[in-house]
């Protein structure tokens, strides 16, 4: 009930959002004297602030029109290549470039922000890589024919983007999905599948959560699964296409990513608001497009959710060697010819240092020259694969070790 009952609350609020939004256009009307007043710039952000705070924020997109390559200017055409149920390939196809830089398959996280989350990582990659990415599909909008959605599904979408995008492929995966495509390679790796990605770099992931453990992984430990299933699972009302579908609702999971940080949050609004009222506008632009991407989540399938609660937070079962994929277990020692590389930021709360670096005492069969590890000083979690640290001091060492493991680039110099 509890869905329905936020639904029937935002639709009850629909005629004060109108009433806020004709109060702002009235009031910062450039032609009214008053609009210069500080009373008028005052009612102006209040009702601002209202408005975005009770709105529904829809689905962002990555606005990446252009890119340069070689110091050449060129367009990017975003496209959807291969689609499934829940996912959706996308492809940053850069206009008019010659195939040769390595193609990496993103693996964006399901954990309740879109795949947009990662719009500075794509942008990133893309003067030198071919780029595609996950772009995960709202699971409220998911009907109920199309099936479940479990870890087992997940790890099956990986192979199957892998196999759409064909040999030596390079994946990364940013946060949650480091344990999915570290088991769908494990899997390829011991069928010998030729489409087995090329390599695989994991930025900040959960591979073993009691290293180091955070307040997030904490708190999946202490409470039981029960609480889980009956505290954060709910129904999808009937009003959207997954009418039924149990899921994370989006909206709980935002609730709970901003009580981690509430003053912070808190602070962020009121500097917002008093640079509405001084009129800073390019601060409030900041703060607008920011939130404008934090506040959009998506619900989450309720199947893979509590799987994941389970397997990788409770149980631990990949470090352990239990973790079962439709019923086969998965064996990193299987892996023998897949470069792997770690990356981990000294300040993450999410994910504590050590738990993605993990991975390399489960490799025990792959060369140490195909293993990397990277922890980069005075980063959080997002600092990991966002912004300009990102951009200039952990993207230079994952464009090497992609470029040091591409068999095309590699028959190259053979050549």
């Amino acid at each position: 009930m509890l869905y329905q009952f936020h639904e029937f609350q935002h639709a009850a609020m629909a005629p004060m959002r109108v009433m806020a939004r004709a109060m702002h256009d009235v009031y910062t009307h450039p032609w009214l004297p008053t609009t210069y007043t500080a009373f008028a710039k005052t009612v102006a952000a209040s009702a601002d602030m209202f408005e975005r705070v009770t709105r529904k924020y829809p689905k962002p997109q990555f606005h990446l029109p252009t890119t340069v390559v070689r110091g050449e200017p060129v367009p990017v055409v975003e496209e959807i290549v291969h689609s499934l149920p829940f996912c959706d390939l996308l492809h940053f196809r850069r206009d008019g470039v010659a195939k040769g830089d390595p193609r990496v398959l993103v693996v964006a996280p399901l954990s309740g922000h879109y795949a947009t989350l990662l719009r500075g990582t794509v942008e990133a990659l893309l003067p030198e890589h071919d780029v595609y990415i996950t772009d995960w599909v709202n699971a409220r909008d998911v009907p109920l024919s199309a099936g479940r959605f479990c870890l087992d599904t997940y790890v099956e979408y990986v192979r199957n983007f892998l196999h759409h995008l064909g040999p030596n492929t390079h994946v990364m995966a940013v946060c949650q999905p480091a344990v999915p495509v570290t088991a769908a390679a494990a899997l390829m790796a011991e069928d010998e599948d030729p489409m087995r990605p090329s390599s695989i770099t994991l930025m900040g992931g959960p591979i073993d959560t009691r290293a180091n453990p955070t307040a997030v992984n904490d708190f999946a430990t202490e409470k039981e699964m029960d609480w889980f299933t009956s505290h954060v699972i709910h129904t999808v009302p009937v009003h959207y296409q997954g009418r039924m579908r149990k899921v994370y609702p989006g909206f709980l999971q935002l609730s709970g990513f901003m009580s981690m940080n509430m003053d912070r949050h808190m602070d962020a609004h009121l500097r917002y608001f008093r640079h509405l009222v001084r009129g800073d506008g390019d601060s409030a632009q900041q703060h607008r497009v920011f939130y404008d991407e934090y506040m959009s989540v998506m619900d989450l399938p309720a199947e893979f959710y509590l799987q994941t609660i389970r397997k990788v937070f409770k149980e631990w079962q990949l470090p352990r060697g239990i973790l079962e994929i439709d019923g086969r277990t998965v064996d990193l020692s299987a892996v023998r010819d897949i470069a792997f590389m770690s990356v981990e930021g000294e300040k993450d709360d999410i994910t504590g240092v050590g738990q993605t670096k993990a991975v390399h005492d489960l490799l025990t069969n792959l060369p140490k020259e195909k293993q990397r590890y990277h922890m980069q000083p005075k980063v959080g979690h997002y600092g990991i694969f966002n912004g300009r640290r990102w951009r200039e001091e952990i993207l230079p060492h994952v464009r090497e070790f992609i470029r040091a493991n591409d068999k095309a680039l590699l028959g190259n110099k053979a050549a």
